[in-house]
């Protein structure tokens, strides 16, 4: 099934403008977004083929059946609530039966966990990327070896360093556990290479140090501390940074470069947009979804806020959503019964 299908078969029930555009947020480079509402024909309603949603190849373009337009109403999804509050300029077509569903009817404290909730995971992920930026990771791969230390005197010197100065390679050398210690062995060093030692790594790619069978006379060279702990931190850290440079968005990353505040602006705007949403549900029993500070919008959009100021407008509109939501008078949840009879209702009348 198309969307073409649906707008031929007069199958559309809702059909508005979303995104930057209905949120008065949108620039001369903003893409349109259309959100909609359709219903399927009674054969395929009733038999095996019920298809839930209908997008376009780039998801500009997105249908949502009325079950589950419902369904996603009844779970407080923002982006559902906002196609629903959609202002009378950004309607392009609304059937009759569409005004059985208000907004108002689905408000609920739920919002808290929809709306600031996925704010919340927003922040996190700006947070990431923050550090991402700021510490950058060589594509040259570390390997046990750079988490190795020497004690010596009252301190401690890099493995690498030690075998440099003492003229020494990690291959000869031959590793001892010390009992009742966490990462610490006695290092043993084989000139010869005649007892076998399997060196402190067998290969680069190795996870952790080996150790050897050394002969009972033999003296310790050294005292070696492998931090093991930081090295799976590392290679986590480098999984990660580097599956993000794979994945970047490069065109809105060198943006971001440009304007030097180390954070997505264009998703932080729509954070803050998204937190001042959920306060104002909870501070008057709407959903207002035309911004009225777009100007303070665009300019977080343009990197114009520091990270640190970002995240403190981030954290009060945090903390003021926790304070109305604690004196809302809004239930708990949309009432399932009422819901569902007007499902019921308008299905009825587009079957009859």
């Amino acid at each position: 099934m198309t969307i073409e299908f649906l707008k031929n078969n007069n199958l559309i029930l809702l059909e508005t403008i979303s995104g930057s555009r209905s949120f008065g947020l949108a620039t001369e480079n903003s893409d349109t977004d259309i959100r909609g509402v359709y219903y399927l024909p009674k054969d395929q309603f009733f038999g095996l083929n019920y298809i839930p949603q209908i997008s376009n190849e780039t998801n500009d373009i997105t249908y949502y059946e009325i079950g589950r337009f419902v369904e996603l109403l009844q779970k407080n999804n923002p982006n559902i609530l906002e196609v629903l509050a959609s202002t009378e300029d950004c309607i392009i077509y609304k059937n009759p039966l569409m005004n059985l569903l208000r907004t108002e009817d689905f408000l609920s404290k739920l919002c808290k966990d929809t709306f600031a909730g996925y704010a919340v995971s927003q922040i996190r992920k700006a947070k990431g990327l923050n550090k991402k930026i700021l510490n950058p990771i060589e594509k040259e791969r570390k390997s046990v070896l750079d988490f190795c230390y020497i004690l010596e005197d009252q301190g401690s010197v890099s493995l690498k360093k030690w075998l440099s100065e003492n003229g020494k390679i990690q291959e000869k050398c031959g590793l001892t556990n010390i009992g009742n210690t966490k990462g610490m062995y006695a290092l043993f060093y084989d000139e010869s290479g005649n007892f076998g030692y399997k060196g402190i790594i067998q290969h680069e790619e190795a996870n952790q140090v080996s150790v050897s069978s050394v002969p009972k006379d033999e003296k310790p060279a050294a005292y070696l501390f492998c931090n093991l702990d930081a090295y799976s931190t590392y290679c986590k850290d480098y999984r990660e940074y580097w599956k993000w440079v794979s994945e970047r968005n490069e065109d809105r990353y060198n943006v971001n470069q440009e304007h030097g505040q180390n954070y997505d602006s264009k998703n932080m705007m729509h954070t803050i947009r998204l937190l001042q949403s959920c306060e104002q549900i909870f501070k008057t029993n709407s959903l207002q979804i035309r911004v009225d500070n777009r100007d303070e919008l665009l300019e977080i959009k343009a990197g114009n806020w520091s990270y640190e100021s970002v995240m403190q407008k981030a954290e009060d509109l945090i903390a003021s959503i926790e304070y109305y939501h604690s004196i809302s008078t809004l239930p708990d949840y949309p009432d399932a019964e009422k819901t569902e009879k007007i499902l019921i209702e308008i299905r009825e009348k587009l079957y009859s």
